[in-house]
């Protein structure tokens, strides 16, 4: 097992530093980090909010068990907060086994929901207090939380919507911020940001919904020029969507219209994507408190049984990353490099998974961040960090005690 990476703070410096330009944390007073104290009598209560009504709803629970089962008690309260496919904040139970996959199906929110009423955050920065409320019942206080673990992926969570509810509230969260949030769900914004902090990213081209609604044979002809510029096959992806969902390798134009629409069953906005030939490099990002540090990267091998790394292929099938990455020194020390250089560019906070392509010329090229990776014991980003020296508990404490550290609002 390798070390911890070094880190050089002149180069990815803590943005939360205090100082003249930076406005007071009227708050701060109420930040706890760690066990209780006599200056703060209780621990603190991290509320796991999962499930949500994306598409990647039934991966967002997997996630959350893990968690749940990783959050050391001794150290904090513990509030499960499930969010159903149609958006309702239920109470659930503390349950991990039940929210397991079972024979092949996603498990969802409301197998570990045994009430209809609803959880409510407030909004008022002044009160942390959650309240439940159920028809023909008075309301419910279930106490203040010092800190959300958002564990939801896609749309309505990982997509800069729950950050901006929880700057709102003034409560702490694990992970990016709206922005950040916001860039690392849209594959376009995202590949613009990195082009313009000189990243390097593969060819594509974006099918808009006003574009396609307005005259999809002009947007096929654009599509099938980008085809004869760059080659077949094409991946043709939801543009704000996560865990492959939607994503169709197409191999000749004759498999274009099925691609778009299928990929519109999860976004009305599409992006299309030239094949890159290299192998498939991932890093992960973790937020210490002298700044972002590199994991050590891994590698996906090509998937024999499926087309590429799909959802099946990382869920269900449970296919196979090699941890640590076989390559060089100075590739490894690259890749690195490259990811705590996305986050920054990005403006990361917490974690990010970062993946790369490494062409047959030696270039390192990014494909995208995930700014809430898939996050269970088996998957990459826990993996890439237990080889570097960071165990699922240990991941899951840092994360929380990097968030308690943080205020909301400007930063």
């Amino acid at each position: 097992m390798s070390n911890l990476a070094s880190h050089d703070s002149s180069q990815s410096p803590d943005r939360r530093e205090s100082g003249p330009d930076r406005p007071a944390d009227p708050y701060a007073d109420r930040r706890v980090v760690g066990h209780a104290s006599e200056n703060y009598p209780r621990k603190p209560r991290v509320a796991v909010v999962f499930g949500g009504r994306s598409s990647e709803h039934g991966v967002s629970v997997v996630t959350a068990a893990s968690v749940l089962s990783a959050i050391d008690r001794d150290k904090y309260d513990v509030l499960p907060i499930g969010i159903t496919t149609e958006g309702r904040w239920a109470l659930t139970a503390d349950d991990p086994e039940r929210m397991a996959i079972a024979d092949r199906r996603m498990p969802t929110v409301e197998q570990v929901t045994d009430h209809e009423g609803a959880v409510m955050l407030p909004v008022d920065p002044a009160n942390r207090e959650v309240v439940y409320t159920e028809a023909g019942a008075v309301p419910k206080a279930l106490g203040e939380v010092d800190v959300v673990f958002p564990m939801l992926h896609g749309p309505y969570g990982e997509d800069g919507t729950l950050q901006g509810l929880l700057e709102l509230s003034g409560v702490p969260y694990v992970g990016a911020g709206v922005l950040a949030s916001a860039v690392g769900m849209d594959k376009e914004y995202m590949k613009r940001v990195f082009t313009s902090f000189g990243l390097a990213v593969g060819p594509y081209t974006v099918i808009r919904p006003r574009a396609w609604e307005r005259d999809s044979e002009a947007v096929r002809r654009e599509v099938t020029d980008f085809a004869a510029e760059h080659g077949w096959p094409l991946f043709v992806k939801p543009a704000r969507a996560g865990s492959s969902f939607g994503i169709t390798k197409v191999d000749g134009p004759e498999g274009l219209d099925a691609a778009i629409t299928e990929a519109r069953r999860h976004d009305p906005k599409v992006i299309v994507e030239a094949l890159l030939r290299g192998r498939e490099i991932e890093c992960g990002v973790l937020e210490f408190e002298d700044g972002p540090r590199a994991s050590v990267p891994a590698e996906i091998p090509p998937v024999t049984s499926h087309a590429f790394y799909d959802f099946e292929a990382k869920y269900i099938d449970s296919a196979e990353g090699i941890v640590p990455a076989p390559l060089t020194e100075e590739q490894t020390a690259e890749v690195r490099r490259l990811a705590v250089e996305a986050f920054e560019a990005a403006s990361c906070e917490g974690l990010v998974r970062a993946d790369f392509f490494l062409l047959d010329s030696g270039e390192f090229v990014i494909n995208e961040i995930n700014t809430m990776p898939g996050f269970t014991p088996i998957s990459m980003y826990p993996r890439m960090w237990r080889e570097t020296g960071v165990d699922y508990r240990q991941l899951v404490d840092l994360l929380i005690q990097a968030a308690l550290r943080r205020s909301t609002g400007l930063r």
